[in-house]
């Protein structure tokens, strides 16, 4: 369900909402519906999921192993 929703805005940036939404065709409205809709789903999907929090730090103690190792040992594996 829609409703009306009032914002009080700097001058030069309603210039630039009009400007916009000419030069796009698209109603003021459904530019900041968009946008925030945007901003909705960006902070939904921030949230970590319980199997990524678990593996946080995991090689915080242990320094992580050289490319140039990991590759040379890789390769040794592969021609025996």
């Amino acid at each position: 369900m829609n409703k009306k929703l009032t914002l009080n805005i700097e001058d030069n940036l309603i210039k630039f909402a009009h400007y916009y939404s000419k030069r796009t065709n698209q109603s003021i409205s459904s530019i900041i519906e968009k946008y925030l809709s945007r901003l909705k789903e960006e902070t939904e999907t921030d949230k970590i999921s319980t199997e990524a929090k678990e593996l946080y730090g995991i090689l915080e103690k242990e320094p992580l192993p050289d490319k140039k190792e990991m590759r040379k040992e890789f390769h040794e594996k592969s021609i025996n």
